[in-house]
C-alpha cells in the first residue's frame, strides 16, 4: 500500500491542503486561526489514515531539520550520559531530534567529529569539548556554518553557554575535610590534558593557601581517565608510608577505583582514610560506603544548553547568554575525621 499524503487527508477531512499542513505545523501555537471543528476533522483523518509527515521532505521546505548537533568527549562515564540524558529530554519535548559525535578524549578526532558534525544538516550545535585547542581551521568553519552554537563548558566561551564548573564545590570539599581534621589530601587527578581539571584543581591549592596550610605536592598525581588509572593511582599513594588521610578524586567513576584500592590495602574508609569525587553519578549511592561527591546538576545543565539554543534559533542577534550552574557538596559515609595516627 502507498503511503498516505497531506492530499489524501485533505480529502477525507473535506478541506484544503494548505489547511492540513498548518494544522500538522502550528498545533502548539495555533497562530493561524482555524476552527476547532476544522482542526478535529483533520487530526480525525490523520489518526484515520495512520498519516506521518515526511520528515525530510519538511526540512527540505522549511530549512529547518529539527535536529540539534550534539558533541560529547566520550560516554563512558555516567556523568555525561547524565548530560546528554538532560540536552534528549528537552529536545524531544520540543520536538527536536539529535545528532551525536564524540571524540573520546583525543584532540586530533575532536578537530575531525566537529569537521564532520558541521557537515550534517542541523539547525544549530550543542558542544561539550574536552579540549579547547580546535584548528583555526576548524574554529573558521564553525563560525562560516552560519549556525547557533551552546557550549557545556567550566570556563567562558564566546557561544551562549552553561557555566558547568566544580570550584564553590571543591572549595566547599575542600572546607568539609579541614573541619574534619584532615592537613594531608591528596589528589587523583586523572584526566587527558591538564586544564581540563583547572576547576577543581585550583581551588584546592587555593584552600590551602587560605587555611595558611603547607601543600605537598607530591600527593597530586596526574593519570589516565579510566577506572583502572584511578585504582593503581589512588595505591601508590596509599601505599606511601606517609600516606594522605583523605583522597580527593577528580570523578566519581575514578573514585569508585579509590574505594576499592583502599579496600584491597586493608584501609577502612572513612577510618584510615576519607574518599571523596565529582559528579554524584548514580552508583555512588549504592557503594560501600556510599560516596561524599560534588554535584553541578548535570541533567538540568543539559537541559539548559537546549533552552538556550532554541531561543537562539528564534532571535539570532539576542545578546550573548550565561547560565551559572552550580556546584554543590554532598555528604556521605566516605569522609569522616582524621585518624590520629596511621
Amino acid at each position: 500500500m502507498r503511503r498516505p499524503t497531506q492530499k489524501d487527508v485533505a480529502h477525507k477531512a473535506g478541506v484544503s491542503r494548505s489547511t492540513v499542513s498548518y494544522v500538522l505545523n502550528d498545533q502548539a501555537e495555533q497562530k493561524i486561526p482555524i476552527s476547532p471543528e476544522t482542526r478535529q476533522r483533520v487530526l480525525a483523518a490523520i489518526a484515520e489514515l495512520e498519516y506521518e509527515p515526511n520528515v525530510r521532505a519538511q526540512s527540505l521546505r522549511s530549512g529547518n531539520t529539527k535536529t540539534i548537533g550534539v558533541f560529547f568527549p566520550n560516554l563512558h562515564n555516567p556523568h555525561f550520559v547524565q548530560v546528554l540524558n538532560g540536552v534528549l529530554r528537552e529536545a524531544q519535548e520540543a520536538n527536536y531530534s539529535l545528532h551525536l559525535s564524540q571524540s573520546f578524549m583525543n584532540p586530533e578526532q575532536e578537530n575531525r567529529s566537529f569537521k564532520e558534525l558541521i557537515q550534517y544538516q542541523v539547525d544549530g550545535f550543542i558542544l561539550n569539548r574536552s579540549f579547547k585547542m580546535l584548528s583555526a581551521k576548524t574554529l573558521k568553519q564553525i563560525h562560516q556554518s552560519d549556525r547557533p552554537i551552546v557550549e557545556l563548558t567550566a570556563t567562558a566561551s564566546e557561544f551562549d553557554h552553561v557555566l558547568t564548573g566544580y570550584s564553590d564545590g571543591t572549595r566547599q570539599l575542600m572546607s568539609h575535610l579541614f573541619q574534619l581534621g584532615h592537613r594531608r589530601i591528596g589528589f587523583v587527578y586523572g584526566v587527558a590534558h591538564l586544564a581540563q581539571g583547572y576547576d577543581r584543581l585550583v581551588p584546592y591549592h587555593e584552600a590551602f593557601e587560605v587555611a595558611g596550610l603547607p601543600i605537598d605536592e607530591t600527593l597530586v598525581q596526574q593519570c589516565g581517565e579510566a577506572i583502572e588509572d584511578g585504582y593503581q593511582t589512588a595505591r601508590a599513594l596509599l601505599s606511601r608510608p606517609d600516606r594522605p588521610t583523605a583522597l580527593l578524586v577528580i570523578n566519581d567513576l575514578l573514585g569508585m577505583g579509590a574505594v576499592r584500592a583502599a579496600a584491597d590495602l586493608g584501609l577502612s574508609i572513612p577510618g584510615d582514610v576519607s574518599i571523596a569525587g565529582f559528579d554524584d553519578i548514580k552508583f555512588v549511592s549504592y557503594t560501600i560506603p556510599r560516596l561524599t561527591t560534588v554535584t553541578t546538576q548535570p541533567e538540568q545543565n543539559g537541559r539548559d544548553a537546549v533552552k538556550l539554543l532554541l531561543k537562539r534559533l528564534k532571535e539570532p542577534q539576542r545578546p550573548r547568554e550565561v547560565i551559572a550552574g552550580k556546584s554543590t557538596l554532598i555528604i556521605r559515609e566516605s569522609t569522616g575525621p582524621a585518624p590520629l595516627v596511621y
